[in-house]
């Protein structure tokens, strides 16, 4: 396959393994919770979980909107904790998928969360802020995570992967 092709299954791959993985966490605290109603698709903008919010506390509903990023965020690090067994393929394919993959997770939430989401309505962050924490406090959580993912990336992600197309 062609490096371009490649990169753009990557990036195709990490858009539909990003929206499983956050949107599957919202699935599953709201089955969790029994306030599960359905899906609903909202244009370019993706995939929203439908919630009966009566049947959640205030605490619930925190949890429910977090689950998305922290299964994210948390799946981009097991991504990079088994980077060597994706880098080590011989499947450039793969190797590309698993490189868009884990800048998907471990970017996304944390740039959305902290920057962009009042552009977007507000989202997952309206239900955050239910913990009872100060808006301010939340998007600088979520930067800080941003900025550390940031500098996992541009040092053990990208030279890892590199150094692995470079190979092979």
């Amino acid at each position: 396959m062609k490096s371009n092709m490649r990169k753009w299954f990557g990036l195709v791959s990490a858009i539909i393994a990003y929206y499983i993985l956050h949107e599957g966490g919202h699935i599953l605290m709201a089955l969790l919770f029994g306030a599960y109603r359905g899906l609903r698709f909202v244009g370019i903008w993706g995939v929203q979980v439908m919630v009966n919010t009566a049947k959640m506390t205030d605490f619930k509903l925190a949890i429910f909107s977090s689950a998305g990023a922290i299964i994210a965020i948390f799946s981009g690090y097991l991504l990079v904790i088994f980077m060597n067994s994706i880098i080590f393929s011989q499947s450039k394919v793969f190797k590309a998928a698993g490189y868009y993959i884990t800048l998907a997770l471990l970017m996304i939430d944390p740039l959305y969360l902290s920057l962009l989401y009042p552009f977007f309505g507000g989202g997952d962050m309206n239900g955050i802020l239910r913990f009872g924490i100060q808006e301010l406090v939340a998007r600088g959580f979520f930067f800080t995570i941003g900025i550390a993912n940031l500098y996992l990336i541009v040092t053990k992600v990208l030279p890892a992967y590199k150094q692995s197309f470079e190979n092979k």
